[in-house]
């Protein structure tokens, strides 16, 4: 039985735990705690992983909405902003308000 003696002991797996998911539905934010605290919890279904608890990688956001608003940006959905923060654009006036009333007047007249 040589190759007993040289099978890797489980200490790398420590922080690693496993739970069904009737357990984990009626315990969740002990095992969230758990997560938040640096172990994985392993969720099975009949024995079988299906899905993982972890801590948030490094590089994440702090809050949902930067998480969200960095998942719309990497998907392409927005642009990040060109301008600095802080530094506002002056407006430019299209036309005096009296002006626009008047033209609105007008258009409606027309119907």
């Amino acid at each position: 039985m040589r190759g007993v003696a040289k099978v890797a002991p489980r200490s790398y797996l420590h922080g690693v735990r496993a739970v069904g998911l009737k357990v984990l539905k009626n315990k969740l934010s002990e095992y969230v705690r758990l997560a938040a605290g640096g172990e994985t919890v392993l969720v099975t279904d009949r024995d079988r992983v299906v899905a993982e608890l972890r801590p948030p990688g490094g590089g994440r956001a702090d809050s949902v909405t930067d998480a969200r608003l960095a998942e719309m940006i990497r998907s392409g959905l927005l642009r990040p902003a060109l301008r600095p923060p802080g530094r506002v654009p002056t407006a430019l006036a299209i036309a005096p308000t009296a002006e626009i009333l008047s033209e609105l007047e007008h258009d409606r007249g027309d119907r």
